[in-house]
């Protein structure tokens, strides 16, 4: 008798069709994949698959509508003009992630529908075996938390929307009905304060990780039943929360996902957001968001920065100017004195950095901004951040080159720069984790480009301890670097380091290229010293 073949628990059903032709605008939801016309790589239009993430109708401008509020009132636009939808396009990065007007959504070819969901009452951790005693210590913690999120879910229930004066901050969710299959995505997105009051108050920082994600073990007491207005959230309704109250919602990893800015003027330059950033809700989904590049403070017409431009007098970061070399300058900001600057340079790199948030307050960071000089000022050209006292000496928490400015160097300047002042304050220093895609490759370049640099000019033996103290780079960089390299050789029964001649040629070639360099010798700067009441946080 042949055995039975071992059943594929995991295997999911294939996602429902609907073919091209037989469906409407009005049928596509959120988390529907369909085709969508951009424009291709050659100028030309092509046909992309892409996931729709959020539709809304077509915004209105507010600055401008009273302007055409003496034009006659126009026929009603047809569903596919005023429809607008939020996409993600597949195999493409997030980044890239857009608005589109359903003008442009091919429905003559299939249409595919989420999968199905399949339901089940509880879910039990299957893992490791833990003490009986630390067990029952997590399953009684366990059900607290779950009989306070009853508790919770039932005054939410009381009073929809409207979270009670008792009802803790981070359990504040609409009582919104379940959403439709797929319009919830496991994905772990760090939490995020969309409160407008205390909005101006962000700085990078952890975040938590979305309760969705979070499995309770039940065993060894009765089953109390899910709260549904606490598990199950309306991406529209919870969308439309944020933007018109600014509240928090539990379900934070849906809002995060949805970019709500479009374009961004900073001086002469004009770039597209990346990612979502809490700006004020007035500010949403303007056409373009003007931004002054010296004081960064945000508009939302033309109009309303030039008038600022008259009274702003500031043609720099307002901070001490610590290095200067030809037409770059560094200047250091402390978030606790320069707070409104801080702030909205916090918000701006917001747009850049989908892996950063802005939840604490910016007074436990110093920022140290590079500018580029000329005759009208000092214009930003990146910045990167540090905490006042880091307990994993972390020389970096939020480092940022603005798109206008990425793929001239610049990265690298800043890597080094934030060496330089490790160097200077005698420690070893290494990046916030996580760092983002564009982070790590620069990251990777430096610490390759520093180490092949000592390794070729230095004469005598060194070891990973020589070269952690001469680059102030953490022995675990030196080590992740070189092994990626492939320096490491086994020699006469000891590992010793050389350097292939294929890594030799890739030095030479990167050396004559980079022509930007920090000068130790123009840095004046003092490691800053912070009293105990300096430190505390949020005085």
């Amino acid at each position: 008798m042949a055995p039975h073949a071992p059943k594929d628990e995991g295997a999911q059903p294939p996602p429902p069709i609907t073919p091209g032709g037989t469906y409407s605008i009005q049928t596509v939801s959120v988390g529907c994949k369909l085709y969508i016309r951009r424009p291709g790589p050659d100028g030309q239009e092509e046909e992309r698959l892409a996931e729709i993430l959020s539709i809304r109708d077509k915004p209105v401008n507010p600055y401008v509508s009273r302007l055409r509020a003496e034009v006659k009132q126009e026929e009603p636009l047809r569903p596919e003009e005023r429809l607008e939808f939020f996409v993600h396009w597949d195999q493409f990065n997030k980044r890239l992630d857009d608005w589109v007007s359903g003008t442009r959504l091919v429905l003559s070819r299939d249409l595919e529908w989420p999968r199905p969901k399949a339901s089940s009452a509880t879910k039990k951790v299957v893992g490791k075996k833990t003490p009986a005693k630390n067990q029952r210590q997590q399953s009684l913690l366990k059900r607290a938390a779950t009989a306070n999120a009853l508790a919770v879910g039932k005054s939410i229930k009381t009073e929809p929307g409207t979270p009670g004066p008792s009802t803790p901050a981070s359990a504040r969710a609409s009582a919104s009905p379940a959403p439709s299959t797929g319009q919830k995505r496991k994905n772990l997105h760090e939490e995020e304060d969309e409160d407008e009051e205390d909005l101006d108050a962000d700085a990078e920082g952890e975040m938590d990780v979305d309760a969705e994600g979070e499995v309770l073990d039940l065993e060894g007491g009765e089953t109390p039943q899910a709260p549904s207005p606490l598990s199950a959230f309306s991406k529209e309704q919870e969308i439309e929360k944020l933007r018109t109250s600014g509240s928090m919602t539990q379900s934070i990893s849906e809002i995060a996902r949805v970019k709500n800015l479009n374009r961004l003027q900073i001086g002469k330059h004009e770039v597209d957001a990346w990612y979502f950033s809490p700006y004020p809700q007035e500010y949403a989904h303007l056409p373009v968001l003007y931004l002054c590049e010296f004081c960064l403070s945000y508009y939302g017409s033309e109009f309303m920065l030039s008038r600022h431009r008259k009274r702003c007098n500031l043609l720099h970061p307002p901070g001490n100017e610590i290095y200067r070399h030809e037409d770059i300058s560094f200047f250091e900001l402390d978030g606790k004195r320069q707070l409104g600057y801080c702030r909205n340079l916090s918000l701006l790199s917001k747009c850049f950095l989908d892996h950063k948030t802005l939840y604490y307050d910016v007074t436990p960071f110093l920022y140290y901004v590079m500018c580029q000089r000329d005759s009208s000022g000092c214009h930003m050209v990146g910045y990167f951040s540090k905490e006042k006292e880091s307990a994993d000496n972390y020389n970096v928490a939020c480092i940022l080159t603005l798109p206008q400015h990425q793929r001239h160097g610049y990265g690298k300047l800043l890597i080094e720069f934030s060496y330089e002042l490790s160097k200077r304050e005698g420690k070893l220093g290494s990046p916030e984790k996580p760092l983002s895609d564009l982070g790590l490759l620069g990251y990777r370049a430096y610490w390759a480009e520093t180490i092949i640099d000592l390794l070729m000019t230095t004469t005598e033996d060194v070891s990973i301890d020589d070269i952690a103290q001469k680059t102030s780079i953490t022995h675990a960089d030196v080590m992740n670097t070189c092994t990626t390299l492939q320096l490491f050789k086994h020699f006469k029964g000891q590992h010793v380091i050389s350097i292939p001649e294929a890594v030799q040629e890739r030095y030479r070639k990167a050396k004559e290229k980079r022509k930007r360099r920090i000068h130790p010798e123009r840095l004046i700067w003092k490691p800053p010293v912070f009293s105990r009441d300096q430190l505390r946080f949020g005085w």
